[in-house]
């Protein structure tokens, strides 16, 4: 999926796409990128590794930027690989610069010195997180707030056959909204992830700090592998989201109205 180059504002840290839509929906995309910078010699991983689930969720920024344009809705992605730092885990999270993730050891990533973690933050969550807290703060209470992932179909040696999870923290809100519209797949509560695995540090700290509507997807990325497939689940999800926000917002109308 390819925008006309004047909705994109990239640097080599956050990549914006739409930054002016209006939508209320805000979109936001943490493991877009598998690039490594080079000077982190690939932290010491080669072949598989540095393209697989590890590195970045395949898909899910092709299947974002089709939302964003679908919907006229602002996103904010990392333009950087989560092994470099991880943008939807705070920086005391072992889980924010890993040293093992799944299958794999990451070197690079191994007995990291407190100062390198600290350039790290600085460097590349820290702008990330400012990013998104700049759109928050100009568009104001109205935003809802969407991240888009994508996971494998086979996590340590098992086969999962869930297809979309649907996730929140503490505010269900929207996600019960979104369950109730969404069809035609394997569609989950909190799964193949939830809360307690630590995955929801954007919606609690960008969304639930403001009392934002917020959900997070989870697409299984077999089914994101072209452009067409990306395309159609857009679509799908962009129809759901629309149809869920409908439903959360006519109450909330009417007891304004009473």
């Amino acid at each position: 999926m390819q925008l006309p180059a004047e909705k994109f504002v990239v640097d080599e840290v956050v990549g914006t796409a739409n930054p002016g839509g209006s939508h209320p929906i805000f979109l936001v995309c943490e493991h877009a990128s598998a690039r490594i910078p080079p000077e982190f010699r690939n932290l010491g991983l080669t072949g598989d590794a540095l393209t697989s689930h590890i590195a970045w969720d395949p898909g899910a920024l092709d299947t974002a930027l089709a939302m964003s344009d679908m919907l006229g809705a602002p996103l904010v992605y990392s333009t950087v690989s989560r092994l470099i730092y991880d943008c939807n885990r705070p920086p005391e999270s072992s889980a924010a610069m890993p040293a093992r993730s799944e299958v794999y050891q990451v070197p690079g990533n191994i007995d990291l010195a407190a100062a390198d973690k600290r350039k790290r933050v600085e460097t590349y969550y820290r702008p990330f997180e400012r990013s998104i807290e700049a759109m928050l703060d100009a568009r104001g209470a109205n935003s809802v707030l969407v991240t888009v992932h994508s996971f494998t179909p086979v996590f340590n040696g098992t086969k999962r056959d869930v297809e979309i999870g649907i996730l929140h923290d503490e505010d269900a809100r929207l996600a019960d909204a979104l369950l109730h519209v969404a069809d035609g797949y394997d569609i989950r509560r909190n799964e193949p992830y939830g809360p307690a695995d630590g995955v929801t540090h954007t919606l609690r700290r960008h969304a639930q700090a403001r009392n934002l509507l917020n959900v997070m997807i989870e697409i299984r990325n077999d089914l994101l592998v072209t452009p067409d497939q990306c395309q159609a689940m857009a679509a799908h999800l962009a129809r759901w989201l629309e149809e869920a926000l409908a439903n959360v917002r006519q109450p909330q109308a009417r007891e304004a109205a009473s």
